[in-house]
């Protein structure tokens, strides 16, 4: 077999979200730091055409994610790593930081001490410091210590043609949320439902990055809605959510930055203070664990620094290769199985 190129995967997922992790094979990704190479990656025809080799078909699958390991630009990070999904490079993800510390250690590609390690993971979006219980060789949960989050604006109106008038939350976790409380487009966050909470979270994302402009005031090449999470409150007291993503389908975990940034809207409400800890469900009932470790600023903003903390499995190792002559090189989709949206990729 003579292929033109090949990169290693170790699949892990974390609380049901797949996060697989490029553990070899990666190419050189230029740009002077973790922020300029997301930017790459996104902009340049061929930072696209690596993308789209990961995760879309025929080697890709509309589940999940594919994360680049990356060498560290910051002298504190063990490593740095970039989220590859159908629409785009991303910034920050949790589950995704707890899939990649959790490939890290169990690899072997960062020593493993016992019963803790605790290991910085440098992102587009700042340092995320993850501390990992470990025991018998294996990673038990991890602790992720976040990037500053922060509110947008609060309680912004939306006209939409299909639920008349809504309010959301603009919100940022690591990256940019429409955080929608799940009742005013009649529906409730359980599985059977999984179909239409993505149909309404892809039309309301469409309208809100069409109406409401937004860029992180210090990191420029994070900018836009990346996501619509929907949010409820369980029988227990648990935030029950449904992050959905383009082009068409729901994050199996109770979605990392997606919590951070809701939690900055609790502090801003006067719901949450420094100390609080709360529990959050998926849609399939994995849960995470959501603190406030501190409060912080971001441009002249209140923000806060939040934790989550989960669980990561590995489940696999494969290898993914492109024959030279190979027509399929760039992938595709399709809406019978990637979502409504997919007709636009």
């Amino acid at each position: 077999m003579r292929w033109k190129r090949t990169i290693q995967l170790l699949d892990v997922h974390c609380e049901g979200e797949i996060g697989k992790v490029a553990i070899g094979g990666v190419p050189k990704i230029p740009g002077n730091s973790i922020a300029e190479q997301l930017h790459w990656l996104n902009t340049d025809p061929k930072g696209q055409e690596l993308r789209r080799f990961l995760v879309l078909e025929p080697r890709g699958a509309p589940i999940g994610s594919v994360n680049l390991l990356l060498p560290a630009k910051h002298p504190e990070a063990d490593a740095a790593f970039i989220i590859l999904q159908p629409d785009q490079a991303h910034a920050s993800s949790g589950s995704n930081s707890i899939c990649v510390t959790t490939a890290l250690l169990e690899a072997g590609i960062v020593e493993m001490k016992e019963p803790e390690t605790v290991v910085t993971l440098e992102t587009a979006a700042g340092l995320v410091r993850a501390t990992a219980t470990c025991r018998d060789g294996r990673c038990e949960k991890v602790r992720l210590t976040m990037v500053p989050s922060f509110v947008h604006e609060l309680d912004v109106a939306i006209d939409t043609p299909h639920w008349g008038r809504i309010t959301l939350d603009l919100c940022y976790g690591g990256i940019f949320y429409a955080l929608v409380d799940v009742g005013q487009i009649g529906l409730t966050i359980e599985k059977a439902n999984a179909a239409a909470l993505v149909q309404a979270g892809m039309v309301l994302k469409e309208l809100i990055n069409r109406a409401i402009p937004v860029v992180h005031p210090e990191i420029p090449a994070i900018s836009g809605v990346a996501y619509v999470m929907f949010r409820d409150i369980d029988p227990d007291g648990a935030i029950r959510t449904c992050t959905t993503m383009w082009p068409g389908r729901a994050d199996r975990s109770p979605c990392g930055t997606g919590n951070s940034a809701n939690l900055a809207t609790l502090h801003a409400r006067g719901k949450a203070k420094v100390g609080d800890v709360f529990k959050s469900r998926s849609i399939i009932g994995s849960e995470f664990e959501v603190g406030l470790q501190a409060e912080t600023e971001v441009a002249g903003k209140p923000a806060i620094i939040p934790t989550i903390t989960g669980r990561g499995f590995t489940f696999g190792l494969s290898q993914v290769a492109l024959d030279p002559f190979d027509p399929m090189a760039e992938g595709f989709a399709m809406t019978d199985v990637w979502g409504p949206s997919a007709g636009e990729i």
